[in-house]
């Protein structure tokens, strides 16, 4: 019998512990001694909601799966039906292949290959690695082709502290909301509500999160958002490198059963309909040229009370 989530690499250190599945290369447990750092899922279900996935070589959604490139014009399967859009890339249910496995990393690799819609051949890794200061990801795509290739990535880790957020402060460091549309399409880049004041940290309490977030605060290259609990001081962190200028942050208020219980914050390099709009798109040069790799880094660690 094979897992509905396929194989599962389970990796050790320094107090925590992450299971890495050969579906989507998805980040199904993080933890840190007894407390779960993500909201995951089980062994024996597929994931829901994005949880834990790799979006690669686009995240969010591209407007009714149709863009032009490269004096192109292309059209993807509408992987999101009710909405009319593609969304979250080609790689979140594919099968990787397992490249290194030891007791504290897991690397995996998948080949996009060239077909209707994404006509360009990119090979996506990512590195799993468990140390002291928590989990490090790096996600990876290298253009094999010989036309450059229109490129974004995120990945969609639910942070959890205990069960549900209304009672939980953010800390979220951005200074721009994008406003989307009721299929989640850009419409305008507005600044945040100061009120309440995220940037500073706040209680979450009734408010409702399905925005993209930019124009981060980084300290030495790093912006970092922080999820606590204030009753007893724990919580967890993500950070983002200087090559992640976006986080998309969910409370999953329209999925009955998981609402409100985590909340996503979600890496990602380019914003939803990055292959229209062109913000903060990358082009991958043609293979063997110099820009055709595009590696970014994030990371998730536990906040322990002092």
């Amino acid at each position: 019998m094979v897992l509905p989530s396929g194989e599962q690499y389970e990796i050790e250190a320094a107090g925590h512990r992450a299971v890495v599945t050969e579906s989507g290369a998805a980040l199904r447990v993080l933890s840190y001694g007894e407390r779960a750092l993500v909201d995951g899922f089980a062994a024996d279900e597929m994931s829901a909601g994005g949880r834990g996935q790799l979006l690669m070589p686009w995240p969010n959604r591209i407007r009714d799966g149709r863009y032009s490139f490269g004096g192109r014009d292309l059209q993807l399967a509408l992987t999101e039906p009710t909405r009319s859009n593609a969304s979250h890339g080609l790689a979140r249910w594919a099968a990787w292949t397992l490249e290194e496995h030891t007791a504290n990393s897991v690397s995996l690799v998948y080949r996009v290959m060239a077909q209707t819609g994404y006509p360009w051949a990119v090979d996506l890794h990512v590195l799993y690695d468990l140390s002291a200061d928590g989990l490090t990801v790096t996600q990876t795509a290298t253009n094999l082709s010989g036309d450059a290739a229109p490129y974004a990535c995120g990945a969609h880790p639910y942070l959890a502290v205990g069960d549900g957020i209304d009672h939980l402060e953010l800390t979220l460091p951005a200074g721009t909301r994008i406003v989307a549309d009721d299929r989640l399409i850009p419409v305008e880049t507005v600044p945040v509500n100061p009120s309440p004041d995220f940037r500073v940290g706040a209680l979450i309490g009734d408010v409702v999160f399905n925005d993209a977030f930019g124009d981060l605060d980084r300290v030495d290259g790093v912006a970092t958002t922080t999820l606590r609990d204030p009753r007893d001081g724990h919580g967890v962190a993500l950070w983002v490198d200087e090559q992640i200028p976006w986080l998309q942050v969910y409370s999953a208020d329209d999925v009955p059963g998981a609402e409100r219980r985590s909340l996503a914050v979600e890496p990602m390099t380019a914003p939803a309909d990055a292959f229209n709009s062109g913000v903060d798109l990358v082009t991958l040069a043609p293979a063997g040229s110099p820009g055709d790799e595009l590696s970014v880094t994030w990371g998730i660690r536990a906040i322990t009370a002092e």
